[in-house]
C-alpha cells in the first residue's frame, strides 16, 4: 500500500494530490495547515542537454497536449526509459 503523501488531501500519489486541488481551495482547510520550516538552495542541480530545435518544439506541444512543462515530460520519459535500462 502507498504511503500518503499529503495529510490534507489524503493523496497517496502526485496525480491524486494535484486532482484534489484542481477542486479545492486552500481557505477551506486553512485551519488545518501548520506552520513549516525549510531551506531553499539557490543552487539547483540541474544539468542541461542540448536539443535540436524541431524536436523541441514537437516536445513543448506534447507536453502542452498533455498540460505539463516540457522540463517535467523529459525527465518522466527520461525517468522511465533509466529504469527500463536498468532493470
Amino acid at each position: 500500500m502507498n504511503e500518503v503523501k499529503s495529510s490534507i488531501s489524503q493523496g497517496q500519489s502526485y496525480q491524486e494530490i494535484g486532482e484534489y486541488w484542481d477542486n479545492h481551495d486552500l481557505g477551506e482547510v486553512w485551519e488545518q495547515t501548520q506552520p513549516a520550516d525549510f531551506v531553499v538552495s539557490g543552487h539547483a542541480k540541474t544539468t542541461y542537454y542540448p536539443v535540436e530545435s524541431t524536436l523541441s518544439q514537437k516536445l513543448h506541444a506534447l507536453a502542452q497536449q498533455r498540460g505539463v512543462s516540457a522540463e517535467t515530460l523529459v525527465n518522466l520519459w527520461l525517468q522511465e526509459k533509466v529504469t527500463q535500462e536498468a532493470a
